[in-house]
């Protein structure tokens, strides 16, 4: 008896010593875009062909930081002016890289692109952003990014809006219910879309 108490408390020692503790809540928290939008909850559709039609297609992971009375853009060196600078890589959120997936081979800034996953960094300006879709993943920001890596390359207008969105918000829609889908990327009232054509 004296034996398996001592075991126990062993490994008690043991589990308390190598507990690793959870994480504080980020502020930034992950999210997910799907298209079609409802396809996470195709589980609940009420018919076989409603549940076909739910399929994912397109999802993009991204995490969704905060304005909290910042500018989104700047042109200045200036801590504290901007959260981004233009001409300056950005991972289009915060922490990990924002990554998509397509389930289908896909056709993006003319190109086609084989169907996986793929990180997203975008090089803004005041008129336009520049859009790198890259074989790396899993990394963190846009730090290791390289050029080399990128399968596509493409330039988007940016636009503005009269809603002032506090968190970087992302959506995948299809404005003509056809093949191609638009990925409206938004924060601030800063708007930009990229289309991608499902193959």
């Amino acid at each position: 008896m004296k034996n398996i108490l001592l075991a126990a408390a062993a490994m008690a020692f043991t589990f308390s010593a190598t507990a690793q503790d959870f994480d504080q809540m980020d502020k930034s928290p992950m999210d997910a875009a799907y298209y079609p939008a409802q396809a996470a909850k195709r589980a609940f559709a009420k018919t076989d062909e409603q549940k076909m039609a739910q399929q994912p297609q397109i999802k993009v992971l991204y995490s969704r930081p905060s304005l909290n009375d910042r500018a989104v853009f700047t042109t200045s060196d200036v801590k504290g002016s901007g959260i981004q600078k233009y001409g300056e890589k950005w991972r289009i959120g915060a922490n990990e890289n924002t990554e998509i997936t397509l389930m289908k081979d896909a056709m993006i800034g003319g190109k086609e692109i084989k169907a996986g996953r793929y990180s997203m960094v975008v090089v803004p300006t005041e008129k336009e952003w520049t859009v790198h879709i890259n074989s790396e993943i899993d990394a963190w920001g846009h730090y290791s990014h390289k050029d080399e890596m990128d399968v596509v390359t493409t330039t988007i207008p940016v636009m503005t809006d009269t809603e002032n969105l506090e968190n970087l918000s992302m959506a995948l829609y299809s404005p003509n219910n056809d093949k191609v889908v638009h990925l409206k990327m938004g924060w601030g009232t800063y708007r930009a879309e990229l289309p991608i054509t499902i193959l």
